[in-house]
């Protein structure tokens, strides 16, 4: 698959230049860049969508759950060793 790379210019400090250069080959530079912003707009955009859904959750819409995850998930876990056992 060919992807579509246009050129971009930026600063950026001194000693990242120097360990870039010193620890990722001459031809492979461009792409180790565009893989640590693709990471790190990825952490960004998860972040903002965390921000964003604060308070989805909302108790009374998950009475089963007021006895805690664990409590439930044993319930169900003892509901269904009982049906194999009859």
């Amino acid at each position: 698959m060919t992807v579509l790379a246009r050129q971009a210019n930026f600063m950026i400090p001194d000693d990242l230049l120097n360990d870039l250069k010193q620890l990722v080959g001459m031809r492979q530079q461009s792409r180790f860049v565009a893989e640590a912003i693709r990471k790190e707009l990825q952490r960004e955009k998860m972040k903002n969508a965390l921000k964003n859904s604060f308070g989805a959750w909302k108790d009374e819409d998950h009475p089963e759950l007021k006895d805690g995850v664990d409590h439930y998930v044993r319930s169900q876990r003892k509901s269904t060793r009982l049906d194999r056992t009859t």
